[in-house]
């Protein structure tokens, strides 16, 4: 996508760290090393060693400077003189910055499960900070939304301001920024439904795998140990541990961890492709099947939470191959979306209608990711439906 020219930092720390996110974001942590770091910047490792001992410091110097960026758009607004212009002030700086740095962004959403519990907490309380700010705006304006609404709204913001980082989609700057404002505009003035009283189900259990065959045991284990630890911290016996199979016995279902990786790739993408034909089935119009290919994509999601958050999180790691058929099933998956909502928003650009519909993919992704009563399927498709063109 077309942006302003990117502008290095005139620390050099700042610009090692820079550089770093944007090659862990584009490869994954584990499949970058110093080496490539200090290539990219154009020095030696041991040049790059007198700034940082090590990889995981690179890692955090990043999303310390991540967190104080955004916090430095959050407090942007606070000379405006009413609650609406504060509001707006933090967003139009949040989306700006987030478009100019538009390789980075996802760093917060993944890459920093990969610094230590203690370190993670310090550098990110800044950011943690500043969405209680956005929050405490919101709710500035909107006096009567209840608090955890209002944690809710801001975290589908969130997600919308950064889901330019991930997707390839192309569009101009001002576009761009137009079309992520006025998702967020949409969102911050939603009215959501009540959440439901929280019941334990037998998701909520741990032994919930227990009944599977050996086979999916295993790719259940595995998606969940991917998504808790990354890729790369997880091994086979890790993986026969938690589904109770000795380490040698899992060869005898997957040659390795990576073919489970595509297992789990393979498996998304089809469960995928399978709820959609089932919700666009029988449709009476194109409004209709968009609130029920929404109605799905949530439930599924949310039920398998595990597995959407690998599938969108751990592709560096995938052989070429299948990391080309998983891309080309996710263009089809949103030219899906994107033909439906193109029906529903006539007169809009396809490659607005494109950055929308990504935005509303990610809300969904990363609020199933979320812990919390407040947070069901419910209300996370009452928040997609008017951004997408259809009533509340």
């Amino acid at each position: 996508m077309p942006t302003t020219r990117r502008q290095r930092p005139k620390d050099r720390k700042e610009t090692i760290a820079l550089v770093a996110a944007e090659l862990f974001c584009a490869r994954g942590y584990h499949n970058v090393g110093i080496e490539d770091i200090a290539q990219e910047i154009g020095v030696t490792g041991p040049a790059l060693y007198r700034h940082f001992p090590n990889k995981q410091a690179v890692l955090a110097a990043a999303v310390g400077e991540l967190g104080v960026r955004f916090a430095e758009c959050v407090h942007s607004g606070a000379g405006e003189p009413a609650p609406p212009d504060r509001l707006q002030a933090a967003l139009r700086a949040l989306v700006r910055y987030t478009l100019d740095r538009r390789a980075v962004a996802r760093l917060y959403q993944w890459e920093s499960r990969y610094l230590d519990p203690e370190q993670r907490a310090e550098l990110t309380a800044p950011f943690d900070g500043a969405v209680r700010t956005l929050r405490e705006l919101l709710l500035d304006v909107r006096p009567s939304l209840p608090k955890q609404d209002a944690a809710l709204v801001i975290s589908a913001v969130l997600s919308v301001i950064a889901s330019p980082a991930t997707h390839r989609a192309s569009l101009s700057r001002g576009k761009a920024e137009r079309t992520i404002l006025d998702c967020v505009a949409v969102l911050t003035a939603v009215s959501l439904p009540a959440p439901p009283p929280r019941t334990s189900t037998w998701q909520d259990r741990e032994d919930r795998f227990a009944l599977l065959p050996r086979r999916e045991r295993l790719l259940a284990e595995a998606i969940r140990l991917f998504h808790e630890r990354g890729y790369h911290q997880v091994s086979i016996a890790d993986i026969g541990q938690a589904a109770g199979i000795n380490a040698s016995s899992v060869y005898s279902h997957y040659a390795g961890k990576a073919e489970l990786l595509a297992a789990a790739y393979h498996r998304a993408a089809g469960r995928l492709a399978d709820t959609a034909a089932a919700a666009l089935a029988g449709a009476s119009s194109p409004a209709q099947a968009l609130g029920r290919l929404i109605d799905a994509y949530v439930e599924i999601t949310f039920e398998q939470a595990d597995l959407a958050a690998v599938y969108v999180s751990e592709s560096e790691n995938l052989p070429p191959a299948d990391l080309r058929r998983l891309r080309a099933a996710q263009r089809r998956h949103v030219d899906t979306w994107t033909g439906l909502v193109a029906q529903v928003r006539v007169g809009e650009e396809a490659a607005e209608l494109r950055f929308r519909t990504h935005a509303a993919l990610n809300i969904v992704t990363d609020l199933a990711r979320a812990a919390g009563p407040s947070v069901t399927g419910a209300r996370t498709a009452a928040l997609l439906r008017p951004m997408l063109g259809l009533p509340g």
